[in-house]
């Protein structure tokens, strides 16, 4: 989401001025043209209260014309400011921002969702879910996250590097890329399925790129404890590699590069939805294909028999019969096709998308 975040504050402001509330140790990263106001993170509803003064103080102050919410969180604040100033708001929603059961937040957060001129939804499992909490229908447009397009170039030293590093000469490699939750499903992919793999293939290898995310709302996590704990049960443990969170773009490039498969069982849970899948866009941009089970925003992600492969939901042996048939040449996935497919999730293309928006709540509001 800061990812996302970030690309679309940084497209708007090649031909926009932007001015960005953030938390303030992301000033040393924001985009280079945007007008940045810090505030204090850590505790959450201190943020919010901060983000919520600090935006009154911008409309007086910058006088936006549109104020936008990355995600349904600050949307109360967004939405607010924008109608005491008569200004224009815009919320980006992710699954889990209209999806969630909480009470609170569909009491509180909700309503004003459904107040803001326009709501974009990351994915078209989004957008169903945003009409089943009531909005308006004429309100929603999809905007799918993006990806840095074309990838970086190989960097053939450094995959030799980590080739060495990790000891993976002649394996196939799995990866799987994200913050470890129980919605991602790892833990029940290596019990259920990777297990399996590793009897019919001993020379597979996991690396698991990602952590348990410290700072999440989401308390239904998975630790790499947990995992491995899972993992000695099939004596498994020395084909799994934990690398932790890569903020190095470079060298997360060199993994998706060195892989055979991208690995994405993320588990279909009512109440916690996968809003779109930014990781298997990312894996396809470097010709890697993505297995995963067909639940939420991965249908809009993921190409079946293109970019990857759609699985019925939970189906553990079809995933796992899958994946060997794709690592013994069985099943074949054209590595330029499926970067090609990744471009039309380019970032470049994000401005031309919200641009389009823009001019639209100008007229129609």
């Amino acid at each position: 989401m800061e990812r996302l975040n970030w690309h679309i504050a940084d497209e708007l402001s090649n031909d926009h001025k932007v001015v960005l509330i953030s938390h303030k140790q992301a000033q040393s990263s924001a985009p280079s043209k945007v007008v940045f106001y810090g505030v204090q993170l850590n505790p959450l509803p201190i943020f919010l209260i901060l983000a919520f003064i600090k935006t009154f103080w911008v409309c007086i102050i910058q006088r936006p014309d549109i104020l936008f919410a990355g995600s349904g969180l600050t949307a109360p604040i967004t939405v607010f400011w924008a109608k005491i100033f008569k200004k224009k708001s815009m919320v980006y929603l992710h699954g889990l921002d209209i999806g969630t059961n909480n009470k609170i937040y569909n009491s509180i957060w909700v309503p004003f969702i459904r107040h803001a001129n326009k709501i974009i939804a990351n994915s078209s499992p989004t957008y169903e879910l945003c009409l089943r909490k009531g909005i308006q229908k004429e309100k929603i447009n999809i905007i799918h996250p993006g990806v840095s397009y074309p990838a970086k170039p190989i960097n053939l030293a450094l995959i030799n590097q980590l080739t060495q590093k990790y000891q993976l000469h002649n394996k196939k490699v799995l990866i799987s890329v994200g913050r470890l939750t129980q919605r991602k499903g790892l833990n029940e992919f290596i019990d259920l399925s990777f297990s399996q793999v590793v009897k019919e293939l001993p020379q597979t290898i996991l690396v698991i790129i990602g952590d348990t995310p410290l700072h999440s709302l989401n308390k239904n996590l998975q630790s790499k404890e947990l995992i491995l704990s899972t993992a000695r049960k099939h004596g498994i443990e020395n084909n799994i590699i934990f690398t932790g969170n890569i903020s190095n773009d470079e060298l997360l490039s060199s993994f998706y590069y060195l892989a055979d498969l991208h690995i994405f069982p993320v588990k279909h849970i009512h109440e916690d939805p996968e809003g779109f899948g930014m990781v298997a866009i990312e894996a396809a941009a470097h010709g890697t294909p993505t297995i995963t089970f067909a639940t939420g925003g991965i249908v809009d992600a993921v190409q079946h028999g293109k970019t990857g492969f759609l699985i019925e939901n939970q189906d553990y042996q079809a995933l796992t019969q899958t994946t060997l048939d794709f690592l013994q040449d069985e099943l074949l996935i054209d590595k330029m096709l499926c970067s090609n497919a990744a471009e039309q999730f380019a970032w470049y293309h994000l401005s031309e998308k919200f641009n389009s928006l823009t001019s639209f709540i100008d007229n129609h509001t």
